[in-house]
């Protein structure tokens, strides 16, 4: 099978790549080149900007892919020109999106308003009534490196991919993502505590209790491998997360005892934490997604397992501090003259 994938060079998408090669796929990747990776031998390489994808179209239709899948797809206009190029060549595209296009999601960062819900999220659960999640008030310039932010949006890519009749599409929402090569290190400000032998972490109340399902970068990868190969996957829309989904109270609990924490977690009543350690989220919405349906038509399962996920992550951080520490997320003496 011939697969061209769009982006593939940062976090997931080499473990993607590599999974695919092993294979024995045809694989091509198109990207920009800015960032560094192994790929496989045998693995052919397009460099080029996908904005606008019209000035490379050519190019990358020349691989002849049987499957286009996109890594990153951020705004509608990414789906319409991957659609428009494709369509004739290629018979599936698959599109990485996100669980931020659930209407619990848009509750947890105050987007939206209504009542909590606590139900499990499926497929066809709700999505969100206002679009464009992370758009700011007022609009960013246009020189601003985030202004992208302003238009993306996964609900506007999905409705694109999913809806046309020439050229089949398969959508992965995936969760939150943590492992090595994480370079939102979203295991870090734990982690640096633990490791700087703090005596406790402070939780809110309400963000102790908090759930959001988790998946380990390999076990993600392999998801979207396996919807990418399987052609029972066309037309279809699949949660990508881990069977169960623990709170960060024990989430930190979990990352302790990996790192050999001798800690304690202190929980804050509600609204009494300081300034710089509150999360600014509705706390009391959870987002717990069903992945049975990937499990059940596809026959996916986990490779790693979660003790090991959380090792290999902490390893990873110990290894690869972000570049740039900010020191007012780690003002100890506050959190001290608090404790």
């Amino acid at each position: 099978m011939r697969v061209l994938v769009i982006g593939g060079t940062n976090f997931m998408g080499p473990l993607v790549v590599q999974t695919l090669h092993a294979q024995g796929h045809d694989v091509t990747v198109f990207h920009r080149g800015k960032t560094t990776t192994d790929l496989p031998q045998g693995v052919r390489e397009i460099f080029g900007d996908r904005h606008p994808l019209a000035n490379v179209a050519s190019g990358i239709q020349k691989a002849e892919p049987d499957i286009v899948l996109d890594m990153i797809p951020a705004l509608e206009q990414d789906a319409w020109d991957i659609m428009h190029t494709f369509r004739g060549i290629a018979r599936r595209v698959v599109a990485i999106s996100s669980q931020d296009v659930y209407r619990a999601f848009g509750r947890v960062n105050l987007k939206e308003s209504g009542p909590i819900d606590l139900s499990l999220i499926t497929e066809d659960s709700p999505l969100r009534e206002n679009l464009y999640p992370y758009r700011s008030d007022p609009r960013r310039a246009e020189d601003d490196p985030l202004k992208w932010q302003d238009d993306y949006d996964k609900i506007l890519v999905e409705r694109i991919v999913m809806s046309d009749p020439d050229l089949p599409g398969t959508i992965l929402r995936l969760p939150m993502v943590y492992g090595p090569g994480d370079y939102q290190h979203r295991m870090f400000a734990y982690l640096k505590r633990m490791d700087d032998q703090r005596p406790a972490i402070l939780l809110d109340e309400s963000e102790a209790k908090w759930k959001w399902t988790h998946g380990y970068v390999e076990n993600v990868a392999a998801a979207i491998a396996l919807a990418v190969t399987d052609e029972r996957a066309a037309g279809r829309i699949y949660n990508v997360g881990e069977p169960f989904t623990f709170s960060m109270a024990t989430w930190v609990d979990k990352i302790g005892a990996v790192a050999g924490w001798q800690g304690r977690i202190v929980r804050v009543p509600q609204g009494h934490l300081p300034e710089p350690l509150r999360w600014g989220i509705n706390a009391e919405q959870h987002i717990v997604v069903d992945s049975s349906r990937i499990r059940r038509e596809l026959g996916y399962c986990e490779r790693v397992d979660i003790d090991e996920a959380i090792r290999r992550t902490v390893d990873w951080e110990r290894a690869h501090h972000p570049a740039k520490v900010d020191e007012k997320d780690f003002d100890y003496a506050v959190e001290d003259e608090f404790l």
